[in-house]
């Protein structure tokens, strides 16, 4: 969930001292952003371990379960600049360094290796060891910020809005002219490897502008939702094959929020309608996601209750427009790969990524794939959820999790409260609601707890 400011659009119903909130990247924490500063409390048992009153607070992301916490605030005064990242450690209640960007801050994501900050037009990767810039990206306009870092250290790509469709797409008749921004916000995603600085795929998701985006923990599926919002589709990272597809409803709705499980065997679908679906990801098609975890940190990573491991490197921010950014050009960009589809796709229309990412089926993944109209796809019926659930109140703006320890699903609305529902495995079904606590109580308190450390 984004700030309120997002979330006033459209009649959303939300608690007005709530500005944001977020799972962290194991879904075991909830960050909470209000208009006096910002909470961490627990998933399982339910209670908060921190809490600072240091003003209105718009964004709050955790990285796992450590002490390092990434803040922007919301304006209210000269130092809450939406501007300006702090990076925070809890433990030590200090501030590790500030990153002042030159328009508004719209979404932070983090893993072990990467901080990533999404401005309107412009992303920023930085090496979270030491918060060095590394790398600049010019995007098309995004003003929903509708970016996903995996959690993942091995796997560590970024997902994003294409700037343009790809040359192979069949939803577009003429190739691009150049590769500044699009007019028209194209149904591709941009796969970018935030490890080696490079574009790796442009996977073709879907015929409507993109609205969501989500790559499971080890870094190793991607799953997308249009503006329609009716049909949710699952690929493989990163290589684009769409292994799932999965119908949410036959009216359209706006995505809130979608989300794996540990195991990438669940995936969690929020909209703005009541119902919450559970899908299930078939044994095989799926299996991708599973195998590394993310429990333990990645080798060399620092450790986070340590802030003299960040050095001193962190106070440069983002003003260096230096292109490709850390010690020299990147390997490779979004130019290189569109010309390099451009190339590969002049001989005909079966062209690599139309087949990779618009397979029809497991069995139809080959030339047949990529000669087929995009509508053809309409044919096959996507499968439906197999568990639900309905938020107690109507027009609230909701995020969900799936426990990596049980068989729930968390939900956390712009009300402010907290509900978890336990899963039949067996036979699907309605979920049954067994807790919900309010996220706001004692929000002005300050808490001296901090997260545990890895």
């Amino acid at each position: 969930m984004t700030s309120s400011r997002s979330a006033a659009r459209g009649g959303i119903k939300s608690n007005p001292d709530l500005l944001s909130v977020s799972f962290n990247q194991d879904s075991t924490c909830i960050a909470t952003g209000t208009r006096r500063g910002y909470t961490i409390t627990n998933c399982d048992p339910f209670g908060k371990v921190y809490g600072r009153s240091d003003g209105a607070t718009s964004i709050v992301e955790m990285l796992f379960c450590t002490s390092l916490v990434a803040l922007v605030g919301a304006g209210d005064r000269p130092a809450s600049s939406t501007r300006r990242l702090q990076i925070v450690n809890t433990k030590r209640q200090s501030t590790i360094c500030e990153l002042t960007f030159p328009t508004t801050i719209l979404a932070v994501k983090l893993n072990r290796r990467r901080l990533v900050v999404v401005l309107e037009e412009r992303i920023y990767l930085y090496d979270i060891s030491n918060m060095k810039l590394l790398h600049e990206i010019e995007t098309s306009a995004n003003p929903q910020a509708i970016c996903a870092l995996s959690p993942s250290s091995e796997n560590s790509y970024l997902a994003y809005p294409s700037p343009l469709p790809s040359p192979a797409t069949p939803f577009s008749t003429t190739p691009p002219a150049s590769s500044s921004g699009a007019s028209n916000p194209s149904g591709d995603v941009l796969l970018f490897d935030a490890v080696s600085l490079s574009v790796t795929n442009i996977i073709q998701a879907h015929k409507a502008p993109v609205a969501h985006v989500v790559l499971n923990s080890a870094g190793t599926l991607l799953a997308t939702a249009s503006d329609k919002g009716t049909v949710i589709r699952v690929f493989s990272v990163p290589n684009g094959d769409k292994v799932h597809e999965f119908r949410r409803g036959s009216y359209p709705a706006r995505i809130f929020s979608i989300a794996f499980n540990a195991a990438s065997t669940l995936l969690c679908v929020s909209s703005d309608t009541e119902t919450v679906h559970i899908f299930k990801l078939v044994s095989g098609a799926g299996g991708a996601g599973r195998g590394k975890g993310v429990g333990g940190a990645a080798s060399g990573a620092p450790d986070w209750d340590e802030q003299d491991r960040f050095g001193s490197a962190g106070s440069s921010g983002a003003g260096g427009r230096n292109g490709g950014g850390g010690d020299g050009a990147p390997p490779g960009g979004y130019d290189a790969l569109i010309e390099s589809k451009r190339t590969a796709n002049q001989g005909g229309v079966g062209g690599t990524l139309r087949k990779k990412s618009l397979s029809l089926g497991r069995n139809l993944a080959g030339s047949v794939g990529g000669l087929l109209p995009g509508a053809v796809t309409g044919m096959w019926d996507p499968q439906r959820d197999f568990a639900y659930l309905k938020v107690p109140t109507s027009g609230v703006k909701s995020v969900v999790a799936l426990s990596g320890s049980s068989p729930q699903v968390m939900v956390v609305t712009s009300e402010g409260v907290f509900y978890s529902y336990a899963i039949d495995l067996e036979n699907g079904g309605e979920c049954v609601l067994q807790k919900s606590y309010s996220l706001l109580d004692g929000i002005g308190d300050d808490s001296n707890g901090s997260p545990m450390g890895d």
